[in-house]
């Protein structure tokens, strides 16, 4: 059974007591399905007699050691049922990435080798550590019990799962309808997902809404070895800054975690007051009744500018520290409020007597392509030396300049 709806309407449905209604309204926030909500509320019923609590799984595959914010939808989620008293397990998957996720693929992903994975891993230690209470979460490596299974081991565990069932996945059907090659190693990476499940004793995974085979696989293999199936919880997967394509590098959507303190500031700032609620339900720790009260502040007249500020901050915060964080609140408000120029601006020296600014924007990284700087141009959003560019085919000469795109992106270019 999925179900979304508020706590007051699982408290009717479930005849739950107020306390599990709050509790399990907590583990519903932002989430996209809930799987199975009756067992959720049994397990919850078991482990308060127990005055234990339960094991709640996440696993990380270090595929990229370069991530945005929308990494981090699934370990906001986790701190917030760690902070509920939950056991949480951070699960380095540094088998499984040798073997490549193929969710969403069109065709098979590269495997990656042990250095990249190593390294990779000293990320996601980073950025977990900036939102999980890391001395009270469990940390392991799904190569201790997945090295150690062999081939005898592995061709054991391929027993319990049927080709057909691996052909129920979406992105596996459709490689296959389309004559598009699988590889048979790829059939294992679900199956190794969830035996991570049946080793680690999970009672509730948590995932992207990608990832909903994979977790499912989790519960399937826990009823083959006996265990009590894991429940599920998949989180959305996080519009990028245009409010339209999920974030992405490729789209140039993203906040990356590596961004300065002042562009991911900025890049907040600049998204829309509606997407503004998403962004913070699903990255905020502040809690529920934090929202709900700023919520009824900016239906009340209040600035929806205000609000998105502190939650600005707080991602700032997060990632980079208090000081950077009052620190980019400071050159914001300098750069927009007051419409200042921001001390130490980058340069970009080019050699030359004329250039063309498309030329300009494109080569100083301000646009990521040509169509794109005509596409500002048109929008009226690059300014040189505080003057709005209107002519597509503008040049400058000789000399210093200071060019801005959008609201954030700002340079000095120097032509000599």
């Amino acid at each position: 059974m999925y179900l979304r709806t508020n706590s007051k309407n699982i408290a009717k449905v479930l005849h739950m007591p107020n306390s599990f209604s709050e509790e399990v309204s907590i583990f519903e926030d932002g989430c996209e399905e809930l799987f199975v909500i009756e067992e959720l509320v049994e397990k919850l019923e078991k482990y308060k007699k127990l005055k234990k609590p339960m094991r709640i799984k996440l696993g990380l595959d270090p595929t990229s050691p370069d991530l945005h914010l929308g990494h981090t939808v699934v370990l906001v989620k986790l701190r917030q049922l760690q902070d509920l008293g939950h056991k949480v397990i951070l699960l380095i998957g540094d088998f499984t990435a040798m073997i490549g996720d193929p969710t969403g693929r069109n065709v098979t992903r590269p495997s990656l080798s042990n250095e990249e994975i190593i390294n990779n891993s000293q990320t996601y230690f980073s950025q977990a550590g900036s939102i999980l209470n890391m001395t009270e979460t469990e940390v392991r490596y799904n190569s201790e019990w997945c090295s150690a299974l062999g081939a005898e081991g592995l061709i054991k565990l391929a027993s319990k799962i049927t080709v057909a069932r691996m052909l129920e996945r979406d992105d596996f059907t459709k490689r296959y309808k389309g004559g598009v090659a699988i590889a048979l190693h790829e059939f294992l990476y679900p199956l190794v997902q969830g035996y991570d499940s049946v080793i680690l004793k999970s009672d509730l995974e948590i995932g992207g809404t990608d990832q909903k085979f994979n977790l499912l696989m989790g519960r399937e293999l826990q009823k083959n070895f006996g265990q009590n199936p894991q429940c599920i919880i998949t989180m959305p997967l996080l519009e990028g800054l245009d409010g339209v394509e999920k974030m992405s590098k490729t789209k140039n959507n993203f906040v990356a975690l590596t961004d300065s303190p002042e562009d991911i500031y900025g890049k907040l700032m600049s998204i829309s007051d509606d997407l503004m609620w998403r962004y913070i339900t699903l990255l905020s720790l502040k809690g529920k009744s934090w929202i709900e009260e700023k919520k009824a502040n900016v239906s009340g007249g209040y600035n929806p500018k205000n609000v998105k500020s502190e939650f600005a901050f707080e991602i700032v915060d997060r990632f980079h520290g208090r000081n950077a964080a009052h620190r980019a609140l400071g050159e914001f408000e300098r750069r927009f409020a007051q419409n200042e120029v921001p001390e130490n601006l980058t340069e970009k020296v080019f050699t030359g007597s004329q250039f063309d600014v498309i030329f300009l924007l494109k080569n100083s990284g301000l646009v990521p392509s040509t169509s794109e700087g005509f596409r500002m141009i048109k929008q009226g959003a690059v300014r040189i030396n505080q003057e709005k560019v209107i002519d597509m085919n503008a040049k400058l000469k000789r000399g210093s300049y200071i060019v801005q795109v959008g609201k954030r992106k700002i340079i000095k270019i120097i032509i000599e």
